[in-house]
């Protein structure tokens, strides 16, 4: 039975097609795991984001640091056009 196998696999991997074949299947397999891992990283960042937020609104609830100290942290690092409206005043 092996052989039968072994026989139609050599018969295939002869033809045209199997290289076509075996291209599109790896570019579809980087392409799904440059997906996930795109998706990974985002979901990283916005929970490292959201983390960090909580932190500094703790921080301010407490009194140990001043909200506007805490609004320049949140935009730090962020592009003009990324930085949210957190309640500037002037």
């Amino acid at each position: 039975m092996d052989m039968l196998a072994c026989s139609d696999f050599a018969v295939f991997a002869d033809t045209p097609n199997f290289i076509a074949l075996v291209a599109i299947t790896l570019g579809c397999s980087v392409g799904v795991v440059a997906i996930i891992g795109g998706t990974i990283g985002g979901i990283m960042r916005t929970r490292a984001k959201e983390t960090t937020k909580r932190e500094l609104a703790a921080y301010v609830a407490e009194g140990t640091l001043d909200p506007d100290k805490a609004i320049a942290m949140l935009n730090a690092g962020m592009k003009k056009w990324e930085t949210p409206d957190l309640g500037r005043h002037g």
